[in-house]
């Protein structure tokens, strides 16, 4: 019995001296896990937090038990989200952003990414790393995936809701699902002004900007001070020539940031599309006194000085802007341009060929390229190129007209047509293919590719779209008429072009009409000159008058000047064919 019950007490001895070593197993990390819950809560620094991550993996490593486990995992998962946004802010919240960004990138992303290995469910994580991601050299894919997560787990927190909207807008790639996801942010935080300024700048963004307009006075009424939505503001008013309005708004920005150069670079932005070309001058000078290493002062104030035709000053501070920031890409084109302006064709081929060694695919740069090519009279190699971003992008307008006007320099009449149609396809309300089409349909020495009736319906419409007061395009319809035999109408608008023309057109236009006066239709057939001339660039701004050559078959296309356009790439004029006498 005694042995019995001696037994007994023995495996229970023997038992309960196993459960205490296990437990003091389960427990061998308790002492670092309760220094770190400690140190995590006075946690003020980087430093605070990585020993904190620090004390929960060794305390993991000794051992504790599950419950225990369990809790230190979940204060290893949320310190680590916090030193991750510690340093993903350190990104965000600098201006401008540290060189060395992208290893703060990895280092937070690693972070944040074991946090919701350890926790799926934490939506602040999971935008943060959306929002690293969105970031050049991101992972697109993993974006959308936590972007989608913080989606699923952000409960009823509405300003995390607000911050992914926000950021799955600026994400989307279509305007319908930017403009519900802003809508909804806006719905559920009425009183936050970034849904609304956001939206605003996508309406803007489409061109819309009366209602821009609307979004970014809705947002300044909920924050009157701030200076991005105040600059936004600007803008849409300059689109829409409220100049007065805008001007208004600046002297606001001027007050409220005294020390800063965009409100004067803002006002002379206004001041040069009022016309008041020294006024803009004047207050980037100043500007540049404020703020020489804004590179966005010498860009405007070297196109400011190309408009007053002051080339060597605009040059100037295109290379100042160029030595600031010698990759960008504006100011290299700003300067091709200058160079093609001072007929240096060559060099400013030379810049854009940089661009186009950049960016292979840059097709503005191209086509820029093709129009200097033309200048050079160089036709040829204008047409390659020209056909080269039309095997790319059959549907691209300014190709398309490039090359028709460059084919119609060069005779080739029936090619040129051909473009001429996709032309007026893609847009029916370019005064200046219109006008080069119908020129072509009415003088073509090639009987079979004259169509008289569709050069007057042609060149009515340019007439129309010009308010019949453009006297190259009154001469083309003119010449319409003409080839319909009709030479009382081809009489009555080529004295109006006789009227409307510049010094430099008059004798040609008085030839054609001496020409129907004795009803003889206008034949041409151009073809380029035989040795290139150094011939300065057209400006884009104010159209330039077609004139006649007093020889058929020897005058080539000329650029002409044309209206800027949103949509199109800078300085790539319309070109209008020059009538001339048979």
């Amino acid at each position: 019995m005694m042995r019995a019950t001696g037994s007994i007490l023995g495996a229970l001895l023997l038992a309960g001296g196993m459960l205490c070593g296990q437990a003091r197993a389960e427990d061998a990390g308790q002492a670092d896990l309760d220094k770190a819950t400690e140190t995590k809560l006075s946690a003020t620094s980087l430093t605070d937090l990585n020993e904190v991550v620090r004390l929960c993996e060794s305390a993991l490593k000794k051992g504790l038990s599950a419950e225990n486990t369990t809790f230190a995992n979940q204060l290893l998962s949320s310190t680590l989200v916090q030193r991750g946004g510690f340093v993903a802010n350190a990104i965000f919240d600098s201006m401008p952003p540290s060189p060395r960004w992208p290893d703060y990138r990895r280092v937070a992303l690693e972070d944040l990414e074991r946090a919701v290995k350890l926790n799926p469910a934490q939506p602040e994580a999971l935008f943060m790393i959306a929002r690293l991601n969105q970031l050049p050299g991101g992972d697109e894919k993993r974006e959308k995936e936590a972007l989608d997560a913080a989606w699923r787990s952000v409960g009823d927190n509405v300003g995390l809701r607000v911050k992914i909207l926000l950021l799955r807008a600026a994400t989307a790639t279509d305007d319908a699902k930017k403009l519900a996801d802003l809508g909804e942010a806006i719905r559920i935080a009425p009183q936050d002004p970034a849904p609304l300024r956001a939206r605003g700048v996508l309406y803007a963004r489409q061109g819309e900007h009366e209602k821009a307009l609307q979004d970014f006075n809705a947002a300044l009424k909920l924050n009157a001070d701030y200076l991005p939505t105040l600059e936004d503001k600007v803008s849409s008013l300059a689109q829409l020539k409220r100049y007065d309005e805008a001007l208004a708004v600046i002297a606001r920005l001027q007050k409220l940031d005294p020390d800063s150069a965009l409100p004067l670079v803002q006002k002379a932005r206004i001041e040069a599309l009022k016309g008041d070309d020294k006024a803009a001058v004047q207050d980037l000078n100043e500007a540049e006194r404020v703020d020489p290493s804004n590179v966005s002062i010498y860009l405007l104030r070297s196109m400011v000085y190309q408009e007053m035709k002051e080339n060597e000053k605009a040059l100037a501070d295109a290379e100042k802007a160029l030595k600031l920031r010698p990759d960008l890409e504006p100011a290299i084109r700003l300067r091709a341009g200058l160079l093609a302006g001072a007929g240096k064709f060559d060099l400013a081929i030379e810049q854009l060929s940089q661009l186009l060694k950049n960016d292979p695919d840059d097709v503005e740069s191209r086509l820029q390229m093709a129009m200097f090519y033309q200048a050079e009279n160089r036709p040829r190699k204008a047409v390659e190129l020209y056909t080269e971003i039309l095997q790319k992008d059959p549907k691209n307008y300014f190709a398309i007209r490039g090359r028709a006007d460059t084919l119609l320099s060069l005779g080739k009449h029936a090619e040129a047509i051909a473009d001429y149609e996709k032309a007026v396809k893609e847009d029916g309300e370019d005064p200046s293919v219109l006008n080069n089409f119908a020129w072509v349909l009415a003088t073509s020495p090639i009987d079979k590719l004259r169509d008289g009736k569709r050069a007057i319906e042609l060149a009515t419409k340019a007439c129309k779209l010009t308010d019949y007061k453009q006297a190259h395009i009154l001469s083309t319809l003119a010449a319409a008429y003409a080839e319909t035999g009709d030479f009382e109408t081809a009489k009555k608008w080529s004295q109006k072009a006789v009227e409307l023309g510049s010094k430099d057109e008059m004798d040609a236009l008085k030839k054609e009409l001496v020409s129907y006066q004795a009803g003889k239709p206008v034949r041409e057939m151009q073809t380029p000159p035989e040795e290139p001339k150094e011939k300065t660039l057209p400006q884009e701004q104010k159209p330039a008058p077609k004139a006649s050559e007093p020889e058929a078959g020897k005058a080539a296309a000329e650029p002409k000047k044309a209206a800027p356009s949103n949509e199109g790439p800078s300085l790539l004029p319309a070109q209008d064919a020059k009538p001339i006498k048979p």
